[in-house]
């Protein structure tokens, strides 16, 4: 049977790459995100592929969107929650709390409607079960510089993944979390110039190809379910992480 997965953030980036080999592995594949034309364009049209535009943290909207997904295919097999935005580099003072307040309200209240969203088709179907993976960050562990509202997004991602570990157990439902550091993508391209490190320098950082993340994302998709991978990073070998500044 042809499995199925829903991709948030998918009309460009991480998110489109990883729509791109799923649909190439034979997954049917929703597209999620804001932009109706980028997701159309995204798609191109391919059989398998389900344009889905909605805004991750408008909650009727995204049940909208997994409703239609169900009742489409049938059944989601798995979600790849990976919408996110980042906030410009500033010390916590400069923050503003408009800033903030959309950074927590895409990158975490986005991925628990959505997660919330699958979870409740997984429990209900038949077989029951499925599989959610969160997109986190290197910074889910290390902060970078001037990073406030979006470290402690990702941070709170990593809450969230084990505790939807915990309450996905009794229904068959496995969460894991991949966590990404410098994929090359619109939002990564600032490091290939030069971004502020610790010591107060700027400096161009390593990058990788982003199809390293869609594999990686297609291989925690594809185990069974009685397998899981929990915490996985895939980043730029050198960029600067470990015992990062």
């Amino acid at each position: 049977m042809t499995k199925s997965i829903i991709i948030t953030g998918a009309g460009r980036g991480i998110g489109k790459a990883t729509a791109d080999a799923f649909l190439d592995a034979g997954w049917r594949v929703g597209f999620v995100g804001r932009n109706p034309d980028a997701l159309e364009e995204a798609a191109a049209g391919r059989e398998n592929a389900l344009p889905m535009p909605c805004d991750v943290s408008d909650e009727a909207a995204v049940d909208a969107a997994f409703d239609k997904a169900a009742k489409q295919w049938g059944r989601i097999d798995a979600l790849f929650n990976n919408a996110g935005v980042s906030a410009l580099g500033a010390t916590i003072d400069e923050v503003s709390v408009e800033d903030w307040r959309r950074c927590i309200d895409i990158n975490l209240t986005g991925s628990f409607i959505c997660a919330r969203a699958a979870f409740k088709h997984m429990k209900s179907q038949d077989p029951m079960g499925g599989r959610i993976i969160n997109n986190g960050s290197v910074s889910a562990y290390v902060p970078r510089w001037g990073s406030a509202p979006y470290t402690s997004s990702k941070h709170a991602i990593t809450g969230l993944t084990r505790s939807i570990s915990l309450d996905g157990r009794p229904y068959n439902i496995a969460c894991g979390q991949i966590d990404i550091g410098n994929a090359l993508t619109e939002m990564a391209a600032k490091m290939t110039k030069g971004v502020p490190q610790a010591d107060g320098s700027i400096a161009v950082e390593p990058v990788m190809d982003v199809a390293h993340v869609a594999s990686s994302v297609l291989h925690m998709a594809n185990l069974p379910l009685d397998a899981n991978v929990q915490f996985m990073t895939v980043m730029a070998t050198n960029m600067p992480y470990i015992g990062r500044g």
